[in-house]
């Protein structure tokens, strides 16, 4: 066995290296898996479905705000309108979800 060798074999800086990689690699899935479990609790809760049945005798709350997510021709070709909602872009929530206030229901429909 020679000089800078391990009882294995291996050259004493692979040795380092091996144990090095080992631990970078213990320290990413120790994070990934803290990650993943924050995901998992910061998932925001199902939403609650409401059919348009149910939806009638609501309209008019002021606890209430009706928010029209269709596309852009599915919107304006349409023939029926929920009176009083808002049109919204489906595809940029972050640019207006905010603007609702917290303690309102907030009724979305796409259909």
């Amino acid at each position: 066995m020679g000089c800078g060798r391990l009882s294995d074999g291996t050259k004493v800086g692979e040795a380092y290296t091996m144990r090095g990689m080992k631990t970078i690699l213990s320290i990413c899935f120790a994070w990934l898996s803290l990650v993943a479990v924050d995901l998992v609790l910061a998932a925001p809760p199902e939403a609650n479905k409401i059919t348009k049945e149910e939806l009638l005798p609501l309209l008019g709350r002021s606890d209430m705000i009706v928010i029209d997510l269709r596309f852009g021709r599915d919107w304006t070709d349409a023939t029926l309108k929920i009176k009083g909602a808002i049109r919204e872009d489906p595809m940029k929530p972050g640019m207006w979800i905010d603007k609702y206030p917290k303690e309102k229901m907030l009724v979305f429909y796409c259909d």
